[in-house]
């Protein structure tokens, strides 16, 4: 989005249409798409990573309402016109299901007018039919709907035609409207009949001003290029992409294709002349030849020409022939290696073609689109001098992909005419494009826009030869990969990835059926099991010059972490986590680790170790509350001297000195004497928007050293070599302000972690039982107006001076609201006085308690239930429509007062019906067509009742307890229905169960499916997950809708 009210190039926005549910009920998103794909989100660290487009013009966006040109009053023949024009004007919905070429993943709408009501033929821009797999469907205007299958889109230009059945329309006639791109003249009155601004239908009104306007840049993502453009005043906005417009006669003069987003009145609208022959030809059942030089050409007015060495005697020649025309055709990119390369420079001016003097874009590719696999020959005039070439006419088809692959978590595809053109680089040998940047392929700095040129020091120069390169690499291989990035092909970039064959065990080839209008999948290798490790040799670095050499041996002690999440749950918003973890047991590789880090165990752990050696680790406990979980690796694999340090069993002290050892942003280590200046009990914020793992009722350790903000792992350590505590980060809130996940950098007594580790270190997996509720401290002054007798009061500073403090209980989850209730001060659980965090350790091993507390001044005694933590970890997920569903982890039981169901939505991927249908996360689906679905497993039951592309309904609550009902279609060809299942019989602990497929189909989730995670307050889309971090807030672009 624009901020600095430049002019610039726009596409439409996607609207909120207004029949969508209010924002507090459905908390709709805004679909921010930038221009090269990428969702446009607010968070951390990508945004520098996204430049300025650079163009001055602009398709729609934002536009104050105030400058949306109404219809003026019509006269009696226009209106005439219009209620003839309508009845062939449809709204488009639909997805672009995955990121492919220019364009990202998105639901949205737009506009088409039928063009051929017998074969049911609309016409619509390219930028809606997109590059990639595609679902829709159009609604009349007598709201009727029926289904759109993608029949041709233009490799250029901005212009597309969809199928569907005329015979689905059964309450009203099918007309279509005539193209008659003739009949645009300067000065005709036109009327753009459309989807406006989320709109079902809006007539705006305005005259054509130009013919001769050169297409509009629209930054990054698709651009149509080589043909000229006609310019208006009608001020049209978001949702109308697509529409017709209309002369008096009633006749489609031109596509309404972009505008200004800079409030000006301008819209620009492609000429019919393309895709009039296209119709006729697929009319006919022929194929559409396109035939291109691999060259940009700019229309310049006669003035330049002459400074670029335009001769008189020329220029004469062509004011003659044509009197009408102000300008030429300058060459404006020449895409090196192919067929104009060293035969026409930039700067060129094109005289002739075939001996035919030329001075317009639609007689060039008329010319080249009858030349497919010929030559042509050209005049030019370079600096005065004329040039007599000749040049083979390629296949513009050919360098457009219709295909992709998967494997290892990405997608990839031979770079497309619109990517080498918008760089000026050359198509062959350029390597392999990067459509879906995740899974192994996931690159920092940005999500899109990355050239992969070798894979195991081996060349990718196209995808043929990269498809053979990664069949031959193992499951879990680390191979080097080398890759550029478009917007810095100066820089050379190398990155050593882990291949993930496991989770993404196949990999599959999509192409485009042209005759379905679907996208055809198939297998094309299975995974090559991964290959034994074999124990390494390695050494610790020393830190000789370091003061205490005792306490910085704890260096052997700590080893780097990599967890990768292959799916998003539990509302965790990253799918790569980097950071430290402390051994504790080097004899039976036990390591301990923050849960900021590994929030679930459905993932990947990789352990550095020594800098040098990897081995995989497996999560063996997850602490409910305390944010640390400890994995195990296998130590025979190890050859190193890891050291099992000693870890304190008493409690580090407030004003204690102590040395920090950790390590930076950079993962250096670093040490710092320093003290303790707070022991406190506190709970990580909550996250309103994207409930996730927090740990609550601990007693956090804060230090006096600059060291503390900038390490995210680390220990407290004793000059004498004894750990006293772990530094760790703890997740927390997402900012409302600016989208930021918060985190906090605390240290974690290790007396609260020593009764777990024995467990573990015996063979035993603890099983604990904890109160279901959150804390916080109360002062004594508090504690007295809460009713707490001055005996109380007494017994509290006697037994525990240094920490004047009991706790009340602040939020009950929900559930278990029969037990302690908020607003309860506990005063003794089994006649243990409770004024420290520590103290509640006693509910671990117990099924009840007896409790003391003061509720509403009164002293009760009563036994307290606790709970067992075995279900609170997410051990089942359904992948449904594109919504990722799970009972409510316990983040959510935490923040809501009541669970409506055990079918929670925690993610849903761009582009998927979920997404277009607006079932947001944090929503609970309560029924399917009216059966009541308390559990995953009814849920399922119901669903697989649905035949594929049926619509059903669905009973949906949001977090905010507000009841809706959702409409969706199933569509099992892209989006199957899946389930994840925790199966510890399993290699990777967890079973994957394909429930419903189509043949032929994705029979796996698409992916990198770029997963939307939570809804602010406001209803406005949170980040997600774009490079690691999301980005900053940018333009809007491509899905111009």
């Amino acid at each position: 989005m624009e901020q600095n009210g430049d002019a610039r190039t726009k596409r439409k926005q996607p609207p909120t249409p207004s029949s969508e549910r209010p924002m507090k009920q459905m908390k709709p998103e805004m679909d921010f798409h930038k221009r090269n794909g990428t969702l446009v989100s607010s968070s951390e660290d990508v945004a520098s990573s996204q430049p300025e487009p650079v163009d001055v013009e602009s398709d729609y966006e934002d536009m104050p309402s105030s400058l949306v040109a109404a219809a003026t009053q019509d006269t009696a023949e226009w209106q005439k016109t219009i209620e003839k024009v309508v009845k062939n004007v449809v709204s488009i919905h639909f997805c672009q299901t995955c990121s492919f070429d220019t364009d990202a993943a998105v639901s949205s709408e737009a506009t088409g007018f039928v063009v051929d009501a017998e074969k049911g033929y609309i016409l619509t821009n390219r930028h809606v039919v997109g590059a990639g797999p595609f679902i829709g469907y159009c609604i009349f205007d007598n709201h009727e709907e029926c289904d759109v299958y993608p029949v041709y889109r233009d490799p250029v230009h901005d212009f597309g035609i969809l199928r569907f059945d005329p015979k689905a329309i059964k309450y009203m006639p099918v007309a279509s409207l005539e193209l008659r791109p003739d009949l645009a003249r300067v000065g005709v009155e036109i009327r753009v009949v459309g989807n406006d601004a989320g709109e079902k239908l809006s007539i705006l009104s305005g005259v054509i001003s130009r013919l001769d306007r050169n297409a509009p840049e629209y930054g990054e993502g698709y651009s149509d290029f080589n043909t000229n453009y006609i310019q208006a005043a009608a001020a049209a906005s978001g949702g109308s992409s697509g529409s017709p417009v209309v002369n008096k006669d009633g006749f489609a003069v031109a596509l309404q294709a972009g505008g200004r987003a800079d409030g000006a009145a301008t819209d620009y609208f492609l000429p019919l002349d393309r895709p009039l022959r296209a119709l006729d030809l697929i009319r006919k059942g022929q194929p559409v030849s396109r035939g291109t030089i691999q060259v940009q050409w700019i229309l310049k007015p006669f003035d330049e020409c002459r400074r670029l060495g335009l001769s008189p005697e020329s220029e004469q020649a062509m004011r003659s022939a044509f009197p009408k025309e102000t300008g030429m055709l300058v060459a404006e990119v020449v895409l090196p290696k192919g067929p104009a390369h060293t035969k026409i420079e930039e700067g060129d001016l094109l005289i002739k073609v075939n001996g035919e003097l030329l001075t317009q874009f639609v007689r060039l590719d008329s010319i080249l689109d009858d030349s497919v696999g010929g030559k042509v020959s050209m005049l030019l005039q370079r600096g005065g001098e004329d040039l007599d070439i000749e040049l083979d006419v390629g296949n513009l088809h050919d360098i457009t992909p219709d295909r992709f692959v998967s494997v290892a978590g990405a997608s990839f595809h031979d770079l497309s005419y619109q990517q080498a053109r918008l760089y000026a680089i050359a198509m062959k040998d350029a390597g392999v494009f990067v459509c879906e940047s995740a899974g192994s392929f996931r690159f920092d700095g940005s999500d899109s826009g990355w050239l992969v040129q070798e894979v195991d020091n081996k060349p990718t120069p196209n995808l043929d030869t990269f498809i053979e390169v990664m069949k031959a690499i193992p499951d879990r291989s680390r191979v080097v990969v080398l890759y550029k990035h478009l917007r810095d092909l100066h820089t050379s970039n190398t990155s050593i990835v882990t291949i993930d064959r496991h989770w993404h065990s196949k990999m599959r080839m999509a192409k485009r059926n042209d005759k379905t209008g679907l996208w055809d999948f198939s297998a094309i290798a299975d995974a090559i099991p991964s290959i034994a490790p074999v124990p390494r040799k390695a050494n610790f670095i020393r830190m000789d010059s370091a003061k205490h050499p005792e306490a910085v041996d704890i260096v052997r002690s700590l080893v780097r972490v990599s967890a990768s999440m292959p799916i998003k749950i539990d509302g965790f918003p990253r799918a790569r986590k980097i950071g430290y973890g402390l051994v504790v047991d080097a004899e039976q590789g036990l390591v301990i680790v923050s849960r900021a880090l590994i929030p679930y165990n459905l993932c990947d752990i990789m352990l550095t170790i020594a800098d040098s050696i990897i081995v995989d680790a497996k999560v063996v406990f997850m602490h409910p509350l305390q944010n640390y979980a400890i994995v195990k690796y296998d130590p025979s694999l190890v050859d190193a001297p890891v050291k099992t340090p000693n870890l304190s069993a008493d409690f580090i002290k407030q004003g204690e000195e102590t040395i920090f050892f950790g390590f930076n942003q950079n993962l250096r280590p670093v040490v710092a004497k320093t003290v303790v200046t707070d022991i406190t009990t506190v709970a990580i914020p909550a996250s309103a928007s994207t409930p996730r793992y927090r740990a609550i009722n601990l007693d956090a350790i804060t230090v006096d050293t600059g060291l503390a903000s900038q390490c995210g792992s680390g220990v407290l350590i004793a000059e004498d070599g004894t750990v006293q505590a772990l530094w760790l980060t703890y997740l927390g809130e997402r900012s409302s302000h600016n989208g930021k996940d918060m985190e906090y950098h605390l240290g974690l007594a290790t007396p609260m972690v020593l009764p777990v580790l024995k467990e573990i270190q015996k063979g035993n997996t603890p099983k604990l039982r904890i109160l279901n509720v959150e804390t916080h401290t109360v002062q004594m002054s508090q504690a007295r107006i809460m009713g707490v007798s001055e005996e109380w009061i007494a017994r509290t500073e006697r037994e525990d001076p240094e920490r004047h403090q009991l706790f009340m209980v602040r939020k009950v989850d929900s559930g278990h609201e029969h037990g302690l209730q908020e607003g309860d001060v506990i005063l003794t659980l089994n006649d243990k006085l409770i004024t420290r965090v520590s103290d509640l350790d006693i509910m671990y091993d117990n099924d009840n308690l007896d409790a003391v507390v003061v509720r509403k001044r009164e002293e009760l005694s009563f036994k307290v239930p606790t709970v067992p933590t075995e279900d609170l970890e997410t051990d089942r997920a359904v992948i449904f429509c594109g919504a990722t569903l799970h009972r409510p982890h316990h983040a959510v039981r935490q923040q809501i007062s009541k669970l409506h169901s055990y079918v929670y939505v925690s993610a849903r991927a761009r582009g998927s019906p979920a997404y277009m249908y607006g079932l947001a996360p944090t929503n609970f689906i309560t029924h399917v067509n009216g059966v009541a679905t308390p559990d995953l497993t009814a849920f399922l039951r119901e669903t697989k009742k649905i035949g594929d592309n049926e619509y059903f309904r669905l009973k949906v609550v949001t977090f905010d307890n507000v009841p809706w009902v959702a409409t969706m279609k199933k569509n099992e060809h892209y989006f199957p229905t899946m389930e994840y299942i925790k199966d510890t019989s399993e290699e990777l602990g967890w079973r994957k169960v394909i429930h419903e497929f189509e043949e032929g189909g994705a029979t796996e989730e698409l992916v990198g499916m770029e997963m939307d995670m939570a809804i602010s307050q406001d209803g406005e889309v949170e980040a997600a997950d774009a490079g690691e971090d999301a980005g900053a807030e940018g333009e809007i672009a491509k899905s111009m809708v």
